[in-house]
């Protein structure tokens, strides 16, 4: 039955598979998000593969290792089986390929407020679209509890490409810049106020990349930041990290 599996896994693992789900589970002083793909979306809201996407992210926060990878979570030892194999399996059951794609845990600390979003649930804590949010919050109330979770709903809405500029891919910086001045040039603007425009180009390509940056989709006249920044004003609340995950990306 084992050969027969991967047999099986053998002759779909070069078949495309873009569908599929994201989980959010937590455990302990743990966060993971996951993302497993599917060839279909009639696989992916099967219970069989839902169950499978919850119990390989348990066995990734049972490993209790935050910088645990892909290939590391393969290799994990599960009664006798590999995850690996543990794939192999529920890809001849199910019939498609099925695939790992990414894989992120996030620790908690005393100070930590961790705020999750599912968008486009199949089930709790599963779905097209998953968020995790780090945060260092003065008072945990219901009020910091509430604006992560909005935050965390901006972001699925928004989809940041980095929390700020440092963190921006330099590459992605430049070609933008590459563009946005090639399109300068074709509009025959002359060289002395070309500067401007591209100044101007980029900061609203800032703007609209930028988690800090970006209108708040709850308060569009407002930029993320200073909606942070009005709320510390009563109770200290800083971004750490977050977490975006969306399926087919």
């Amino acid at each position: 039955l084992r050969k027969k599996g991967l047999s099986i896994a053998n002759k779909k693992s070069n078949r495309e598979a873009k569908e599929g789900a994201i989980g959010i589970f937590s455990k302990d002083k743990l966060t993971v998000i996951l993302q497993i793909n599917t060839e279909t979306d009639f696989a992916a809201k099967n219970d069989t593969f839902l169950s499978f996407v919850e119990n390989i992210a348990t066995i990734a926060l049972d490993s209790k290792n935050v910088d645990l990878s892909i290939d590391d979570l393969n290799k994990i030892d599960v009664d006798g089986r590999s995850v690996s194999e543990l794939f192999t399996d529920i890809i001849a059951k199910i019939g498609e390929n099925i695939i790992l794609n990414k894989l992120s845990l996030i620790d908690h600390s005393e100070d930590s407020l961790i705020s999750t979003y599912i968008h486009n649930s199949y089930k709790k804590n599963v779905g097209k679209i998953g968020v995790v949010l780090k945060s260092e919050v003065k008072s945990l109330n219901e009020e910091a509890v509430s604006l992560g979770k909005n935050l965390c709903m901006h972001i699925a809405a928004s989809k940041p490409l980095a929390l700020e500029i440092d963190q921006l891919n330099i590459e992605l910086i430049e070609k933008e810049k590459e563009i946005q001045i090639q399109t300068i040039k074709s509009s025959g603007k002359p060289e002395n106020i070309a500067a401007k425009i591209l100044d101007g180009k980029m900061k609203k390509f800032y703007s609209e990349s930028l988690f800090l940056r970006q209108s708040y989709i709850l308060d569009p006249d407002k930029t993320v930041s200073k909606i942070i920044s009005d709320f510390s004003l009563k109770n200290e609340f800083k971004i750490i990290d977050y977490h975006l995950f969306v399926l087919g990306s």
